[in-house]
């Protein structure tokens, strides 16, 4: 009994002992036989997976060539609804805006022709030439060369014509195009301007603000050399459509020609499907161009680096029309060339019939407000008379 305990107990402590004292020996471990067999078994399944990688590259569908890209994604063609009525309002706004202002105008030149004369009279009566003679003897040096500075400068700007005077400052306390489109120019050059100026001064049939930049962008440039282009030719064909149509009309024409060539601009890009921001006055510009054109066919233009190249206004138009048409047709990108058609077309237009069926059916918008400013007069009656009170008991 001791014997076998002693054998059962070294038995024990064998068996109890690591693993390590059964791997000398793989006869006395029949353990280690079924752990190397998982092993095995381990590596049979790696096979397995690799046979079901393989399977899942059979099934893929098979590669051709490098992997195509994503296709762009489509563009909702914009809807023209909403420009098409700005610039149809808009344009009758210029145009009923421009014989109010022409009727304010020709009111304020009367008054100040009245007034000058009694001033002159007033002055002249009064006070004779010593006495002139007397105040300037007693200035100074700075200041005499100040007045005569500002002497030089007002026989300069009166040496101007109408149209350039227009087109360049002011007119009538009204800025004038060119020193809106300088101002402009400089804002494009704040950084903090830049999301303000894309949004509101470039015109995009795509954008979310499609009305207002019709009429923004026509006074928008970014570049000095496109701004100076359009402001030569604007400043070179001024003296004569004011000369034509009066300053009042051609301000109506100019900025009814920057929002309809934005409008012919909207059209072909929603129909070509190609969207891109545009800017510049070159469809206004090209209005005036054209109207002159057509109203004096027989002109003689020249090129102010090439004197010595003449040709007539009317050929003049024929090949910028000619240039546009092929770019249009062509697509070419370095102009927005249906801004310039319609620029040209609505010029060519107003000419020969805009301006009769417009311009000339403006007398009763003006006696309307002719009424509505004698209304508004202290003690007066639409027919202008004063007015006329009855007595009796406080009764009129």
């Amino acid at each position: 009994m001791a014997c076998r305990g002693f054998i059962i107990k070294w038995g024990k402590t064998e068996f109890y002992r690591s693993p390590n004292t059964f791997s000398r020996c793989s006869r006395l471990n029949p353990y280690q036989q079924q752990r190397s067999g998982f092993r095995r078994e381990a590596k049979r399944t790696d096979t397995k997976m690799g046979n079901v990688n393989q399977q899942q590259t059979k099934t893929s569908p098979p590669e051709a060539g490098p992997p195509r890209p994503p296709p762009p994604p489509k563009v909702q063609r914009p809807r023209l609804f909403r420009p098409l009525m700005f610039t149809v309002g808009f344009a009758g706004c210029s145009f009923g805006g421009a014989a109010i202002l022409q009727y304010e105008t020709l009111k304020a030149r009367v008054q100040t022709a009245k007034d000058g004369e009694e001033l002159e009279k007033l002055v002249m009566g009064s006070q004779d030439m010593a006495y002139w003679h007397d105040w300037w003897n007693q200035l100074s040096s700075f200041q005499r060369q100040l007045l005569l500075l500002v002497s030089m400068v007002d026989d300069f700007w009166r040496s101007l014509t109408e149209g350039q005077r227009t087109a360049t400052v002011s007119s009538e306390h009204l800025p004038g195009i060119i020193a809106i489109n300088a101002a402009v120019l400089c804002c494009w050059r704040i950084p903090a301007m830049q999301r303000t100026m894309i949004k509101y001064f470039t015109s995009n049939p795509a954008s979310k603000t499609q009305c207002l930049p019709m009429i923004l962008s026509s006074f928008s440039h970014y570049s000095i050399i496109h701004m100076v282009a359009n402001m030569y030719v604007l400043w070179t064909f001024s003296s004569g459509i004011v000369s034509l149509l009066g300053k009042e009309q051609f301000l109506a024409v100019y900025l009814s020609a920057g929002v309809i060539s934005t409008m012919v601009s909207y059209v072909c890009k929603t129909a070509t499907g190609r969207f891109y921001p545009s800017l510049g006055a070159s469809g206004a510009v090209m209005a005036v161009l054209a109207a002159v054109c057509t109203k004096v066919p027989e002109a003689k233009l020249g090129i102010i680096f090439l004197p010595m190249v003449t040709f007539t206004a009317g050929n003049a138009l024929k090949a910028l029309v000619a240039i546009d048409t092929a770019g249009l047709i062509l697509g070419w990108r370095l102009f927005d060339h249906a801004a310039h058609l319609g620029g040209a077309l609505f010029g060519v237009w107003y000419v020969a019939y805009g301006h009769k069926l417009i311009w000339r059916r403006r007398e009763p918008l003006v006696k309307l407000w002719h009424e509505l400013r004698s209304k508004g007069g202290k003690g007066s009656r639409p027919g202008g008379g004063p007015e006329v009170r009855r007595g009796g008991g406080g009764q009129p």
